[in-house]
C-alpha cells in the first residue's frame, strides 16, 4: 500500500516497478470516463454522467520525473429556469410563478421558487426506470407545500404540473 508520495516516487524510479504500476493503472484509466443510463423505448434521450478521470501527464515514466497526477472532473450542477402557469381559478389569483431547479447531475436536483411571499424549496428526483420522468416537492416555512410531476423532453427542457397545499394548480415549464 502507498502511504506517501516518497513511496510512489521510489516505485516509479525503478523501471520494472514503474511498468508494473502503469500496467495495473491502465485498466482503471481505460474504463474511466462517462457512463450512460439506459434509455426508454423512444430512444431519443440519454442521461450521461461524466465520471472523474485520472490522467497521468505525458512521459511521466520515461523521463524518470514523476509530476503530480491531474484529475479532470465532470461538469458541475446546472441551474434551469422553472415557470409555473396557473391552470385553475385559485392559481389565477397569484399569477405566473418563476424559480429554478438546479440539476446536480446525479438524478436529483434542488427546486425553489417564491409563492405569495414565501420561499418554497425542496428537491426534484428522476423516477427509477424512466430517466425522463420525475417528481419534485417544495415546502415553505409557513407550511405551504407543492407536489409536482414532470417529464423531460431533452436534458434542458421539460414540462409537468404542480398542485399546492391550498388547491392551486399550475402547469410547469422547465428550461428555456
Amino acid at each position: 500500500m502507498l502511504k506517501s508520495p516518497a513511496n510512489l516516487s521510489s516505485i516509479l524510479s525503478n523501471p520494472s516497478r514503474a511498468r508494473l504500476a502503469v500496467a495495473l493503472a491502465f485498466p482503471a484509466l481505460a474504463l474511466a470516463g462517462c457512463y450512460v443510463v439506459p434509455v426508454g423505448p423512444e430512444g431519443h434521450y440519454a442521461h450521461v454522467v461524466p465520471a472523474p478521470v485520472i490522467v497521468p501527464p505525458p512521459g511521466h515514466v520515461q523521463s524518470g520525473h514523476v509530476p503530480p497526477l491531474i484529475v479532470q472532473e465532470g461538469p458541475g450542477p446546472m441551474a434551469l429556469a422553472v415557470r409555473l402557469y396557473p391552470s385553475n381559478d385559485l392559481a389565477k389569483q397569484t399569477g405566473m410563478l418563476s424559480g429554478t431547479v438546479t440539476n446536480l447531475m446525479s438524478g436529483k436536483g434542488r427546486f425553489q421558487f417564491q409563492y405569495q411571499g414565501e420561499l418554497l424549496a425542496g428537491e426534484a428526483t428522476r423516477v427509477s426506470g424512466d430517466e425522463r420522468r420525475g417528481v419534485a416537492s417544495a415546502y415553505g416555512p409557513r407550511g405551504t407545500y407543492a407536489s409536482c410531476e414532470y417529464q423531460m423532453h431533452t436534458p434542458l427542457q421539460g414540462a409537468g404540473s404542480c398542485t399546492f397545499s391550498n388547491g392551486a394548480k399550475y402547469q410547469v415549464h422547465i428550461g428555456s
